[in-house]
């Protein structure tokens, strides 16, 4: 959903791709000399992944990190060439993308690798892998953790003979919270991962390169000396949760904003209420802007009535009335000569004041990655200009 029109939007976001190196930067000076796996899944949650991943590679990044074999294909075809991990599940109907687009799979499990594997020797072909190692998460990848440790299965995917097994990794769940609990048990991932490439050595095998920290295992655990990390919002210069404390101090640049127009302008006299439900009722004579975005664009239907505020002249404006599917309703009283045509600031700098895409999170009752990701396609994403 990439556009240049914006004067056919009714809705858009500016994206300033050219902050991302300044992001990397950041990142870099947290983690030392491991590398950046550039996490584009999702739409690179929503900031447009062929543009986010361009914006990486020039910086310097040379792996990539999607969900799905769709999305590494969408990439290659978009130019990129450098190595792409698909860290969720390929059907095996799909198998033959791996080979086709040279793609690197992850193994969810040692099932799976063996599927894998049988489907290399029947087509005479080589799977390039990277094997998951399960500390904690839970989620996919081989079981390796204190009450349950299957090193007999790692050590097998590596001798697989049609599945080239290039890598190792493993997630962390809890390294966003430096409650004590928390902290205990990522350090202990990081022990048992540790573990596993120990074990993996001392059978005469090469691990390949080793990542382990998320977004906030780079914030809060710095440079633990892995081949790479994986940032997903850190380089689009946000956090899941403004709320929440870090063990660092990066100097990020959020590099998404959001605009609407305003369609109709009216004033309201006591009585009167707004949009479906009626659940805004009006006390005083109240100049109300009707905006051209709704829950369809991705703002968030729950939002409503909840004195969320957005920019108009650089005042900051509440949402009043539920958020309909194209549409929404904001108080402008306050504001002097707003008409039809002029733009909302949802998220960005308008005026000198700033609203947050975790201001829209916290009133959702959501994290970042969600409220971004959730920013349809149908809302074109401009290049910031200037």
């Amino acid at each position: 959903c990439w556009c240049m029109l914006e004067a056919y939007s009714r809705a858009w976001a500016e994206i300033d791709y050219d902050a991302i190196a300044h992001n990397c930067d950041e990142v870099q000076k947290i983690v030392g000399s491991t590398k950046i796996m550039g996490i584009v899944k999702a739409n690179a949650y929503g900031h447009g992944d062929i543009a986010c991943a361009k914006a990486l590679r020039d910086w310097g990044v040379d792996f990539f990190g999607v969900s799905s074999v769709d999305e590494a294909i969408g990439l290659r075809q978009g130019g990129i060439e450098e190595n792409i991990l698909i860290l969720g599940y390929t059907p095996e109907e799909h198998f033959h993308y791996l080979h086709e687009y040279n793609l690197v799979q992850s193994l969810c499990s040692y099932a799976y690798a063996k599927k894998l594997n049988q489907y290399g020797k029947e087509n005479h072909c080589v799977i390039r892998a990277h094997c998951k190692v399960d500390t904690g998460m839970n989620r996919t990848g081989v079981i390796y953790q204190t009450q349950e440790k299957h090193m007999e299965e790692i050590l097998a995917e590596y001798q697989l003979e049609a599945v080239s097994v290039e890598g190792i990794f493993s997630h962390f769940p809890v390294s966003d919270d430096l409650g004590e609990d928390a902290k205990t048990f990522t350090k202990k991932q990081i022990d048992l991962f540790n573990e596993v490439l120990a074990n993996l050595k001392a059978a005469g095998i090469n691990p390949g390169v080793t990542h382990l920290q998320n977004s906030y295992g780079i914030l809060n655990y710095g440079s633990l000396g892995y081949d790479y990390c994986r940032p997903g919002l850190l380089y689009m210069g946000v956090t899941s949760d403004d709320t929440i404390p870090i063990a660092s101090n990066p100097d990020f640049i959020p590099i998404l904003s959001l605009y609407a127009n305003v369609s109709v302008v009216k004033w309201l006299q006591p009585g009167m209420t707004v949009s479906y439900g009626r659940h805004f009722t009006v006390k005083k004579p109240c100049k109300v802007a009707t905006m051209s975005i709704g829950y369809a664009d991705g703002l968030p239907r729950i939002v409503s009535n909840q004195d969320l505020h957005v920019l108009v002249h650089g005042q900051a404006c509440p949402i009043i009335g539920n958020v309909c599917m194209d549409q929404c309703m904001i108080d402008v009283t306050d504001v002097e000569n707003v008409q039809e045509g002029d733009t909302v600031c949802i998220v960005g700098l308008q005026g000198g004041k700033r609203v947050t895409i975790d201001e829209i999170s916290r009133k959702a009752h959501t994290i970042n990655n969600e409220t971004l990701s959730a920013l349809a396609a149908r809302v074109p994403r401009l290049k910031k200009r200037g």
